[in-house]
């Protein structure tokens, strides 16, 4: 855990990253605006949310940047790390969650962040965490190719070893274990990253952070324009439902949010605007919607 902290630095970088995503978002859907709302909290700390809504090709995109502090951490983040209960921290990072309209366009989800806990008289504890996932309605290969080999170019620099290590933690992470499936295809998922010395994981943050439109935007051109039916837009609600539950029963950023009595619009701005559940429904066998679940949510190496 070597080397000076400089939470300024994280924190210029995040602004900046924040404007980026949103400028292509805008750019890519060209109607909506994002909607600026910054706020404060009240045990310390703030940060700027943006949300989009009812544009021509996302349905809803939130970017939220905060940086948060207070004198004892939440259960959340101290899970696996009990030695920093009890200790002040700061939290800084940004999330990005896109729900697009049509239903073979996936949702995306973004997030790099960093934490520090401290205490008087002992070191700090520190450590990166964030990633990228991509859950489609409807499965393509050379989607889910292209998604996970800008992942791969991400962590390349950073060892062969660290694309497989936080590939296989995302699909073990993103698992909706009371349905005994993933919730989409994976990508990049790591936590409590110190090992490398402040600097060399700022990077690694930093390169996960840059690729993310790169990953997402190709796909997003390419799916945009086809054309759908009632009945495939019923089943991207349907599918909906899922991202859902992940969130708000497993998710630690989400547990996170709300246990240390944060800004509740923002953490909730990863949730879907239209969104359904039904009862014990069952896709038709060979039907593109059962490919999604049988081919799609199994996780697989998808760069051989």
């Amino acid at each position: 855990m070597s080397g000076t902290i400089n939470i300024g630095d994280v924190e210029t970088y995040l602004l900046a990253l924040q404007d980026r995503i949103c400028g292509e978002v805008e750019d890519v859907d060209t109607r909506a605006r994002f909607h600026e709302d910054a706020w404060e909290r009240r045990q310390g700390g703030g940060g700027i949310s943006r949300a989009l809504e009812r544009g021509a090709v996302f349905e809803k995109a939130g970017v939220n940047f905060s940086h948060v502090h207070g004198d004892r951490l939440p259960p959340s983040a101290s899970i696996s790390r009990p030695e920093v209960a009890g200790r002040s921290f700061q939290a800084i990072g940004v999330s990005a969650v896109i729900h697009p309209e049509n239903p073979f366009v996936p949702t995306s989800h973004m997030n790099v962040r960093f934490f520090v806990a401290e205490k008087p008289g002992a070191e700090p504890v520190w450590w990166f965490g964030g990633g990228f996932d991509l859950t489609p309605c409807y499965g393509f290969e050379e989607d889910a190719r292209h998604w996970h080999s800008v992942a791969h170019t991400a962590c390349v620099e950073f060892g062969e070893d660290v694309y497989p290590k936080f590939k296989q933690w995302c699909d073990d992470y993103f698992f909706i274990r009371h349905r005994g499936e993933a919730r989409g295809i994976g990508g990049l998922f790591f936590d409590d990253l110190n090992d490398w010395g402040f600097a060399r994981c700022f990077e690694f943050m930093r390169s996960v952070g840059d690729h993310y439109m790169p990953a997402y935007r190709p796909i997003v051109e390419r799916r945009k324009d086809t054309t759908y039916s009632d009945q495939q837009k019923d089943f991207q609600l349907y599918r909906r439902g899922r991202y859902v539950e992940f969130n708000l029963v497993y998710d630690r950023g989400t547990l996170f949010g709300l246990q240390s009595d944060g800004r509740v619009e923002s953490i909730l701005m990863s949730l879907p605007p239209r969104v359904q559940w039904q009862y014990n429904r069952k896709e038709e066998p060979g039907s593109d919607e059962a490919r999604l679940v049988e081919e799609f949510l199994t996780p697989r190496d998808w760069l051989e």
